[in-house]
């Protein structure tokens, strides 16, 4: 995939955000949560991918993407809470990203779900 879609550009910054704010953590936050937070934002950036090239799978990717960026939103709540985050704009930053890919994801899922051929209650 290259940075033309906005939805790789944007998880692919979130993923170097949360690289970049972990280094700055806790040491014992940053082998915990932090740990936590680099591995959703990977696998976000794996699921965009993965949902992008399989075309017959996309809407469990697509769901199970979903489900990623929601978890990553409770986790950066709760290094917010735990105040884990150099400073508020780090946090706010990714909490932003975060919002845009998980709105991004949802419209994804919504287009790829009226694309599929409904099935009949009665068939």
């Amino acid at each position: 995939m290259n940075n033309n879609y906005p939805i790789w550009r944007d998880a692919n910054r979130l993923l170097l955000e949360v690289e970049q704010a972990v280094k700055h953590f806790p040491r014992y936050h940053k082998y915990t949560l932090g740990t936590e937070l680099r591995r959703q934002a990977m696998l976000i950036c794996q699921l965009v991918a993965r949902a992008w090239r399989e075309k017959t799978q996309n809407l469990d990717i697509l769901k199970r993407l979903v489900a990623t960026v929601d978890d990553l939103k409770i986790q950066l709540q709760l290094g917010k809470e735990l105040q884990v985050f150099q400073n508020f704009s780090v946090f706010e930053r990714l909490a932003v990203l975060t919002v845009t890919v998980g709105k991004q994801s949802g419209g994804w899922l919504r287009h790829s779900q009226s694309k599929q051929p409904e099935v009949s209650r009665f068939a």
